[in-house]
């Protein structure tokens, strides 16, 4: 490297000292890097990651905004109120013990993490006394990328580390940022792709400095027609775009989540894929763009119904492909719906509708080592589509 600097140098003198500068500068960029974490962040981070993807292990989300838990009430007929959301949350987080065999991390929205169970204990330590990890939505919502079709970025980088380090402080040891992209004619836009690599970048960077482990969340949104094949195009495209930005933050892998959308075709296209078709086009996807370093992939359920979601990624962890990482599931509307089904805002119900968020958990865990065997029995509430236009937390 040195006799080749050496040699560019003295062939570029003639063009004076702005290119030789340049050319120091271009090197210097090349082959250092200042140091960012200290071997014993680094093993917290990693520590951290691997424990909540451990075998069987996969993530609630939990972290659904005022906005969006009062849609999810509305359909059983439920006020949105504060006390209604916690009582549901605590109705999930105070489950028996034995959820831990299958959930290893819970992420929390900003108000969860400050309320109390029925027995006046914080839900963060409640989710802490099971074994789980605790985790926290940290970004602010999609804001219109100007001169495109629709297209978003995500906001709340300002502050953002401020308010990790607090998080941190109040038991939180990874965080979730949610950037979404759409399949149409004209997009993803290459602006896009690149402003939404270069935010998650930003965000993962962050948290690790603050002791969060960052589950990195580029989603590409199911609307539309579009086929398995364009849909695993615009995934691999993404994906390269992203860990190529977490490189040039100096994010350090073995201490990040991924959390991206399965390869599936458009919610409007006519052909239906088989759980297998789409479990081949997205560990295709995955091999071609995710480094190894990774400890962990945990899929968004993208409005699958419950069912679905479980057979997919049970067919993911079956395709007879090398898979480096661990292949599980981060869910939100996959693995409650049918606890609010049961539930229904009464409290006589707490205990069906733990059950029915138990059984879900237990069938997902045994999909991300690839075991669930399906009965054939599933109740109607785990077949319902939960695909919602555009959806947003």
């Amino acid at each position: 490297m040195q006799n080749w600097v050496n040699r560019s140098l003295q062939l570029c003198a003639w063009r004076g000292k702005d290119c030789c500068n340049t050319l120091k500068l271009t090197v210097f960029q090349m082959t250092h890097q200042f140091p960012s974490l200290s071997p014993e962040q680094k093993k917290e981070l990693a520590d951290i990651a691997q424990r909540i993807v451990a075998p069987g292990k996969g993530i609630l989300a939990a972290d659904e905004s005022t906005g969006t838990m009062g849609k999810r009430l509305q359909k059983i007929n439920v006020e949105n109120n504060e006390e209604n959301r916690r009582c549901f949350r605590d109705l999930l987080f105070s489950t028996d013990a034995s959820i831990s065999k299958c959930v290893g991390g819970v992420i929390f929205f900003h108000e969860t993490l400050y309320q109390k169970s029925d027995s006046g204990k914080l839900f963060p330590q409640v989710i802490k006394d099971k074994g789980i990890v605790v985790g926290i939505k940290v970004d602010k919502g999609t804001a219109g990328l100007n001169g495109t079709d629709g297209e978003t970025t995500t906001q709340g980088l300002d502050g953002l580390s401020e308010r990790c380090a607090q998080y941190k402080k109040d038991g939180c040891d990874f965080a979730k940022w949610r950037c979404v992209l759409k399949i149409s004619d004209g997009c993803p836009s290459a602006l896009a792709i690149a402003e939404n690599a270069n935010v998650l970048a930003r965000y993962a960077s962050i948290c690790q400095q603050n002791g969060l482990v960052p589950i990195v969340e580029p989603e590409i949104l199911p609307d539309g027609d579009h086929d398995l094949q364009r849909c695993q195009y615009v995934t691999e495209k993404v994906l390269a775009a992203v860990y190529k930005a977490l490189s040039d933050h100096h994010v350090y892998l073995e201490g990040t989540l991924l959390k991206p959308n399965m390869v599936t075709a458009g919610h409007s296209c006519t052909t239906k894929y088989t759980p297998q078709q789409v479990a081949m086009a997205t560990v295709t996807a995955l091999r071609r763009t995710v480094p190894a370093a990774v400890p962990g992939i945990c899929f968004l359920s993208g409005g699958q119904s419950e069912e679905e979601a479980s057979l997919n990624l049970n067919a993911i962890n079956q395709v007879p492909l090398h898979r480096p990482w661990k292949l599980t599931f981060s869910y939100g509307r996959a693995l409650q719906a049918s606890a609010l089904a049961a539930w229904q805002g009464k409290a006589a119900n707490k205990a069906a509708a733990q059950k029915a968020f138990c059984d879900r958990a237990e069938i997902n865990g045994l999909a991300s080592k690839g075991e669930y065997k399906p009965t054939g029995s599933a109740d109607s509430s785990s077949m319902q589509s939960l695909y919602t236009a555009s959806y947003v937390y």
